[in-house]
């Protein structure tokens, strides 16, 4: 069973990550885990790692739909004749350029084109049937995908219509992902999907640091070599998982349990009562892992953590999490009751006491074990370890990826349409199907862009006091909400003192959107022309990639030149002349307080081609009213 996989048991400071992986390796009906965190904290090599220590399931030899023994898939061709083997959970990534046909299937051309049979041609999700659906940076997977996805979670079977084909075929799979939250969120509709989430960081151990350093260059030296060093440990692992799995039928969560799980899921205000089950099935899987047949209130709370974090956050900029004082308040709250043989349990604050310890603390103590060629002892998981979609808001005809909506004759296609292009030869000739280049169609798809909201905002003394900051801050993170709703880009330029910053660039993520307009500084000059100059050229590096928007938030009182001796607001509407004949569309929010206003922002406003308003005539709702609006003019 060597691999040059990294060894699972051999991964060092991600306790808890291991234990969410295992319990979904115990009970796939769970739906996967979402792994989220900083890029190098071991992510990706432990979701290829856990394929290596899954149990082998038994499917007909050669079966392109990993059908079992004595339930063939009506579409498989190989069921009747081939015979009963082990095989290895399948374990299929999933690439982010995928195209929708090799995820889902499509018309066998070959097969087509050599005697006109119309057969389907398996695509990555009937692979991936009875295993695991692995994808790299989640978050990044195209929103068609994503919809073709969610789908399929939902019902477990892949239906195919298209090019004449009318196929479905079961396609139950455990998904795991990984995502860095700085390349964005996800649609709340696929987070929902993963049953469990875990939130990866690196060790802040020195020691622990020093390990995971060490292993990894043993095993780049020699990838074979290492994995077998591991063996035993794989094995037992392997061994592990395989019992879990026949105990987690047996598994017992009693009614006090239950309404313990509904407790939880209400106090923390989980929505989904797709929660309940999940933290159900893992609550079972974490007994039976540890070789129980009777869940505790320990489990229960080892589950919460991995499933309501994900579930609970209902606001964009709220960091996602869980309370965890609330959480041993609530337990200890609960009075759990005995188990069955006599023994009264601990109650939360002596399991938080005696289990409680630090991430590092447990995997230290592990590796502190081990023997002297990287043997470490048997894994054990216990209590410590473990809206209507919005979319984007532009749609483009013509795009590389989307939807098909129609087929159009081509002779030289980038996209070949299949079946228009069969029927096309097949009305031309019936008898006799040759596919000439006359015959040729083009798909034509319909895409989502994202826009890229660029907020330039003047954090200069002129704007008076900290508290009026507050308020430009607060109406930033309003367009921000609409923003994040509808998947696009923001970028922000602050300015004050001698110049202006790039405070942060084009992203998805509005976690580091809200955290980066947290940290700005207010106070100095207004050096305006350097704001529209850095302005100018963020959406000139940006160009082609998303329809852009100019918010320009400022009273317009420009106190620092671009040149020696130059005129600050005679440069200020220079740049605001060229953003113009650019043909980039702005808006002007008017910051000026007092009695005497100078009017200098609708000055500016007017230059740029752009409607001026003032943050006294925005509510929350308005502001984003007017958002919305402007993207629709662009």
């Amino acid at each position: 069973m060597t691999s040059t996989n990294f060894p699972f048991s051999a991964i060092v400071g991600q306790a808890q990550l291991q234990a969410a992986l295992l319990l979904c390796a115990v009970d796939p009906s769970m739906g996967g885990v979402l792994i989220r965190g900083d890029k190098g904290t071991a992510k990706s090599t432990a979701a290829r790692a856990l394929a290596d220590v899954l149990p082998r399931i038994e499917r007909v030899a050669g079966c392109a739909f990993n059908c079992p023994a004595g339930a063939p898939c009506q579409h498989c061709e190989v069921c009747g004749e081939g015979g009963a083997e082990l095989s290895a959970v399948p374990f299929v990534t999933l690439p982010l350029g995928a195209t929708e046909d090799r995820v889902i299937g499509s018309l066998d051309l070959a097969r087509a084109l050599q005697g006109g049979q119309r057969a389907f041609q398996p695509g990555l999700l009937a692979a991936a049937h009875r295993g695991v659906l692995y994808i790299d940076e989640v978050n990044l997977l195209a929103d068609h995908l994503v919809d073709v996805l969610l789908d399929v979670a939902a019902m477990g079977v892949n239906s195919v219509q298209r090019e004449g084909l009318s196929i479905q075929h079961p396609a139950r799979f455990t998904l795991v992902g990984t995502m860095n939250l700085e390349e964005g969120d996800l649609r709340p509709q696929l987070l929902d999907r993963f049953g469990l989430m875990v939130e990866v960081t690196a060790p802040r151990d020195k020691k622990v640091r020093s390990e995971v350093v060490r292993r990894r260059i043993a095993y780049e030296a020699d990838p074979a070599g290492y994995s077998a060093t591991w063996e035993l440990q794989q094995q037992a692992l392997h061994r592990q998982l395989a019992t879990a799995q026949r105990l987690l039928p047996d598994v017992v969560l009693d009614d006090a349990m239950l309404d313990l799980i509904s407790h939880l899921c209400c106090e923390f205000e989980v929505a989904s009562l797709r929660a309940d089950i999940v933290m159900h099935k893992a609550s079972r899987a974490l007994a039976a892992l540890d070789g129980r047949l009777q869940v505790t209130p320990a489990d229960l709370r080892s589950a919460a953590e991995l499933v309501l974090p994900h579930r609970r956050r209902r606001k964009p900029f709220e960091q996602p999490g869980l309370d965890r004082e609330r959480l041993d308040e609530l337990m200890q709250q609960a009075a759990p009751p005995q188990s069955e043989d006599g023994c009264e349990q601990q109650n939360p604050d002596q399991r938080q006491n005696e289990q409680g310890e630090s991430e590092q603390q447990n995997d230290e103590q592990m590796f502190a074990a081990a023997a002297a060629n990287g043997a470490a002892p048997r894994i054990v998981v216990d209590s410590s370890a473990a809206r209507a979609s919005m979319g984007r808001r532009s749609e483009a005809l013509n795009a590389p990826r989307g939807r098909v909506v129609r087929a159009v004759p081509d002779d030289n296609p980038s996209s070949l349409a299949i079946g228009a292009t069969l029927r096309s030869a097949a009305l031309r000739d019936p008898g006799n199907l040759q596919v000439t280049q006359a015959d040729l169609h083009q798909q034509v798809r319909v895409g989502k862009r994202a826009n890229l909201i660029l907020f330039v905002v003047d954090a200069s003394g002129s704007m008076a006091a900290q508290r009026r900051m507050e308020a430009v801050k607060g109406a930033v993170l309003t367009l921000l909400t609409d923003a994040y709703q509808r998947r696009d880009e923001v970028a922000v330029i602050s300015f004050r003192g001698q110049a202006a910053q790039v405070l942060l660039a084009p992203t998805r993520s509005v976690d580091r959107a809200e955290q980066g307009l947290g940290e700005l500084p207010t106070g100095g000059r207004t050096p305006l022309p350097h704001a529209l100059q850095l302005a100018l050229e963020t959406l000139e590096r940006a160009a082609g990639n998303a329809p852009p928007l100019l918010v320009l938030l400022t009273d317009g009182k420009a106190n620092v030149a671009l040149s020696e001796g130059g005129d600050p607001w005679r440069e200020s509407l220079a740049m605001a002349e060229l953003l113009a004949e650019r043909g980039v569309p702005a808006l002007v929010l008017d910051t000026e307080s007092g009695y005497l206003r100078l009017g200098r922002a609708a000055q500016l406003a007017h230059t740029l081609g752009a409607e001026c308003l003032t943050l006294e005539q925005l509510s929350a709702d308005s502001l984003a009213l007017t958002i919305r609006a402007r993207m629709g003019a662009a």
